[in-house]
């Protein structure tokens, strides 16, 4: 009988793999072994090559597919309870909203599934927009917005239920680099207030040191944790980006990454 993990962990992988078409000729094995911890309130990023299994163990997290061996638990509980019980967020690199309704609308969309009153709905999207610093925009369309105004849209569609956890699959990697670092900051804002576990799939090294407070290195497929990298730098700012020790921790995982390069 499996036991549950401690509920001061928000997500916990205990050696869990994942192998797709598992038996057949074109059996993929995605993840092997993966060991993760983590804490309540804490900022994890996942970085490695591409097809190394970022985006299938966030996957994973979030119980919208099963771990083929080990266990993932959420919340202390299974992560496929914890989908059930709307115990995360989700943001994704398209901000997905939905082209006829408002950008009120589309945070409320949750809150309509989960049964919401509609005043419950309209006091709950008005404080997301204030979180998101959007407040003048709630009677606006996605289609006026920019990419960035459209990528907070979807953070507090996913942050406006109240999960405890935000899931995080490369939300900027379509934006310009200026509108990246701002929303880096945004996000980062965002977390302090709301005091959410985040777990943040990227590509960038750069963006995964100036987010995390624990940056986990994975190897191509299949993949695995070969490294996990404390990044202690402190309250996070602009000034954060020319620091000695910011250029140093992604020396750090560079390396780490390097280590493991496909010949």
């Amino acid at each position: 009988m499996s036991t549950s993990a401690p509920v001061s962990v928000a997500v916990e992988a205990r050696a869990a793999s994942k192998i797709f078409s598992r038996g057949k000729p074109n059996q993929v094995v995605a993840l092997e072994s993966i060991n993760l911890s983590v804490r309540q309130g804490g900022f994890v990023a996942l970085i490695g090559p591409s097809g190394c299994g970022k985006s299938t163990l966030l996957r994973l997290m979030a119980g919208l597919v099963p771990a083929t061996e080990g266990e993932i638990f959420v919340n202390g509980k299974a992560a496929d309870q914890a989908r059930r019980d709307r115990d995360y967020g989700m943001a994704f690199q398209s901000a997905s909203l939905f082209d006829w309704r408002t950008v009120t609308r589309n945070i409320e969309l949750p809150l309509e599934l989960l049964g919401w009153s509609k005043d419950q709905r309209s006091k709950r999207s008005a404080e997301m927009l204030d979180l998101v610093q959007l407040s003048d925009f709630g009677d606006h369309y996605p289609n006026q917005l920019s990419g960035g105004m459209q990528q907070r849209v979807a953070i507090a569609r996913a942050l406006s239920f109240k999960p405890s956890i935000l899931l995080m699959d490369e939300p900027f990697g379509a934006l310009d680099e200026m509108t990246r670092e701002h929303m880096q900051a945004e996000l980062l804002r965002i977390w302090e207030d709301t005091q959410t576990s985040v777990v943040f799939v990227t590509h960038s090294i750069p963006e995964a040191v100036f987010l995390a407070q624990r940056v986990i290195v994975m190897s191509p497929r299949p993949g695995r944790i070969v490294a996990d990298i404390d990044v202690d730098l402190g309250p996070r700012g602009f000034g954060t980006r020319e620091d000695p020790e910011f250029f140093n921790k992604i020396t750090e995982v560079r390396e780490a990454l390097r280590a493991v390069e496909v010949p």
